[in-house]
């Protein structure tokens, strides 16, 4: 895994009976887990994902034009 410099803000959520991770800076990036370490893993792993999706979400598209038709 990459070492991404995001703060990860974990705590634990009584509703969801899981420990919650989230990325301040990275918007509705967010993880959980039943452990602690498990919750900072899935935060990581998602992290990875959100940056891959958004950097291809503002990549141009590449269109093919054909002339004459």
């Amino acid at each position: 895994m990459a070492p991404f410099k995001y703060e990860i803000i974990i705590y634990w959520s009584e509703n969801d009976l899981s420990y919650i991770a989230e990325v301040p800076e990275l918007a509705d990036c967010m993880s959980d887990g039943k452990t602690y370490s498990e919750a900072l893993e899935n935060a990581e792993q998602i992290i990875a994902e959100w940056i891959r999706y958004s950097y291809n979400a503002t990549k141009p598209k590449r269109t093919h034009h054909l002339f004459g038709q």
